[in-house]
């Protein structure tokens, strides 16, 4: 058992504090950026469907040449195989991704509507068990998220609207986001300084 003091909660919240105090003018940027990002989502969705399909597409492609390229540089070791086979899969489907974007953006809706029910529920639970700085906003951006998981869910099926629903969701989703973000610069921004 260690007989050395451990720090107190409050010693390093104040630190925290004083660390983000300092960044609130990057929060600020960065909230304004999702915020222009996700009002140009929302404005032209199905062009950003079909750019948020084409990225992914390329991480994926990209993924597979570096797993390609690592099993090949180290091709004496057992792992050759599996690493050659899952580059050659992150390859197939980086092209199937790129090359039908339209067909890609069914599957990557229902995966989206996943990812923002739990990102949603996650930012809830934790928001309201943390009770941060900003956290009602950071609660509040947890519902939209969460509703917006439920609601792809529901419209999933529907193929002549999956088109426009990622990018518009996507837009919202950085909208609230980018409000949240702002909402924590200024709240950091009013925080009385520490004394030195």
């Amino acid at each position: 058992m260690s007989t050395e003091p451990q720090p107190s909660t409050h010693g390093t919240l104040a630190e925290e504090l004083q660390t983000l105090q300092k960044s609130w003018l990057l929060f600020l940027l960065l909230g304004i950026a999702s915020i222009v990002l996700g009002l140009l989502s929302i404005v032209v969705p199905y062009i950003a469907t079909l750019a948020t399909v084409a990225v992914i597409g390329a991480l994926v492609l990209v993924g597979g040449v570096v797993h390609i390229v690592s099993a090949f540089s180290a091709r004496c070791w057992r792992g050759f195989i599996l690493h050659l086979l899952a580059g050659l899969l992150y390859l197939v489907v980086g092209l199937i991704l790129l090359r039908q974007p339209g067909a890609a953006a069914t599957g990557l809706t229902l995966m989206l509507a996943a990812i923002f029910i739990v990102g949603g529920s996650f930012r809830i639970i934790v928001s309201m068990v943390e009770r941060f700085n900003g956290w009602g906003w950071d609660l509040l951006n947890g519902f939209i998220t969460l509703f917006l998981g439920l609601l792809i869910w529901r419209v999933w099926r529907e193929d002549e609207s999956i088109l426009w629903v990622i990018g518009l969701f996507v837009g919202i989703d950085l909208l609230f986001n980018g409000w949240s973000l702002i909402m924590l610069a200024l709240t950091l921004r009013s925080l009385p300084r520490p004394a030195p």
